[in-house]
């Protein structure tokens, strides 16, 4: 809510007490996007009759560039002086939104117009955003993206009063599209050394697995150094924002690291492996691609620090979006779906009561179950016949024994033959 302090005083027919602005669902929404509805109040409270000529609406959105170019003074000697003149101007300006709306007017325009009395009055209020994409918010170094709603009070013997209220607009990116979840390898390597001194190469591999990621999310990163110089190294990682802006026909460029990681020291002769890295995104402005003024990209750079030579570094590019990734989440769904689907066999073969095994009688035929089998003796009593414990008199094995071992093949085949072999035993 936006609130205006006290007017004039009673002198010019009257005096606002409060004059505030207020947006229904603004801390729930946490921004509007293109087609949304912005609705509200317009608040006020008189502490007497106050005449008024009409009180009216604005809702406005641009995005405006400007700096001033730097040049510097030359002395008489030909050098270049200390100071830097300010040359020529850069300025540029679009506009996104642009709504306007009476909330109260008069009829006739007259010197009085109409009255309100005292007390607390309320305007309701309620439009429409262009159907047409809105560039994001954003406030950058030389420019900035922004929307506003704006009362303002018309009165007829003193100046007019007014409230403003930012407006929070957000184009919002999807980083599951294919081309945000293509993962990003680059690989250098470098030289050490000066002329014929050199001390052997350092080489560096990055990797990421996707181009997308929004804020607040780690970004693993995968990266394989090898230090094959005689100098001690150090393997680090940062996300750098790069703002670009545009004026007529000329371009200025702010850069700023905005998160960064350290990894261990390298030995001369030694390599070292990130397996996942993590580097977390701080809260930052999404991407901004879709402005012919200014632009926001951001970048991760693996970079080596190396003591007396240039650092060695890989910039792979970065979208921050608004739409977090599910395709991961995914990914383990679906491998954990087919793990259970690959060991559901175990469920299927092991029952909860296991059954016996066949009996020898219901595999074999009767003849051969005859053959083999001899008839029991009566059962005896155990309790009267037996001195020693049952489990000592074991039925002697009737069935038929496994086959003899053979050296002789029972069934040969007609494309190669063997020689015989003699084993002495």
């Amino acid at each position: 809510m936006a609130a205006a302090g006290p007017g004039p005083g009673p002198g010019a027919g009257g005096k606002v007490k409060t004059l505030a602005l207020v947006l229904q669902d603004e801390a729930r929404r946490g921004g509007y996007c293109s087609g949304d509805t912005v609705s509200g109040q317009v608040l006020l409270e008189l502490a007497g009759p106050l005449p008024l000529r009409g009180l009216r609406l604005e809702a406005a959105g641009r995005a405006r560039v400007a700096w001033s170019e730097a040049t510097g003074t030359v002395s008489s000697a030909g050098a270049c002086g200390a100071e830097a003149a300010a040359g020529p101007r850069r300025e540029a300006e679009v506009r996104y939104l642009d709504v306007r709306q009476n909330l109260l007017r008069c009829a006739e325009q007259g010197e009085e117009g109409l009255v309100l009395l005292d007390g607390r009055h309320a305007f309701p209020f309620s439009f429409q955003l262009p159907q047409e994409p809105l560039v994001t918010s954003f406030t950058g170094k030389y420019g900035s993206i922004q929307y506003y709603v704006k009362a303002v009070l018309e009165r007829p013997a003193a100046p007019d009063q007014s409230v403003q209220t930012e407006l929070q607009v957000i184009s919002h990116i999807d980083v599951n599209s294919p081309a945000l979840l293509t993962p990003v390898l680059r690989s250098q390597e470098k030289m050490v050394g000066c002329w014929f001194f050199t001390s052997g190469p350092v080489s560096l591999s990055a990797k990421i697995e996707r181009k997308g990621y929004c804020n607040g999310e780690a970004i693993p990163i995968y990266a394989e150094i090898e230090n094959c110089s005689s100098r001690l190294i150090v393997p680090k990682a940062a996300i750098f924002q790069t703002q670009t802006y545009l004026a007529s026909g000329k371009t200025k460029t702010f850069r700023q690291m905005v998160a960064n990681v350290r990894g261990n020291h390298i030995a001369s002769g030694s390599t070292d492996t990130w397996n996942g890295k993590t580097l977390k995104i701080p809260p930052v402005s999404p991407s901004i691609l879709d402005c012919c003024i200014i632009r926001v990209e951001y970048s991760l750079a693996v970079y080596i620090h190396i003591p007396g030579a240039k650092k060695l570094m890989i910039e792979m590019p970065l979208v921050i979006g608004t739409i977090p990734c599910i395709g991961f989440s995914s990914r383990n769904s679906s491998i954990t779906s087919q793990f259970s689907m690959d060991m559901s066999w175990l469920a299927l073969t092991l029952p909860e009561h296991p059954e016996a095994p066949p009996n020898y009688a219901d595999v074999v035929s009767e003849e051969e179950f005859s053959r083999h089998v001899t008839a029991y003796p009566p059962p005896i009593d155990c309790e009267e016949q037996l001195c020693c414990p049952v489990f000592a008199y074991i039925q002697e094995f009737r069935f038929q024994p496994p086959p003899l071992y053979s050296e002789v093949d029972p069934h040969p085949t007609d494309v190669e033959e063997f020689q015989p072999v003699s084993l002495m035993l």
